[in-house]
């Protein structure tokens, strides 16, 4: 089997910002919080539905080692059915 890859990198840095006489990890980082049980999730159900439109292309995630808190990588597969083979 022949295959052609490509990498395309949709980076999110996370920040919160807080008022001058914030004394610092009062909130015990419920920001972060927030996102890992609300945001993402509903980010990457979101992302997996639109892709999963396209015929022809399956997705899945694929784990590098890394954990999720810090990345996910999203595979998304071509099926090429009707390719020219070298003569």
């Amino acid at each position: 089997m022949f295959r052609e890859e490509k990498t395309f990198i949709l980076r999110f840095s996370l920040e919160a910002q807080f008022p001058e006489e914030y004394e610092g990890e009062e909130d015990a980082y419920s920001w972060l919080a927030e996102w890992e049980a609300v945001v993402k999730p509903e980010l990457l159900k979101t992302i997996f539905a639109s892709l999963r439109k396209h015929p022809g292309w399956t997705v899945h995630v694929r784990n590098r080692g890394k954990a999720s808190t810090d990345e996910i990588e999203i595979a998304l597969v071509k099926t090429v059915e009707n390719a020219k083979r070298k003569a």
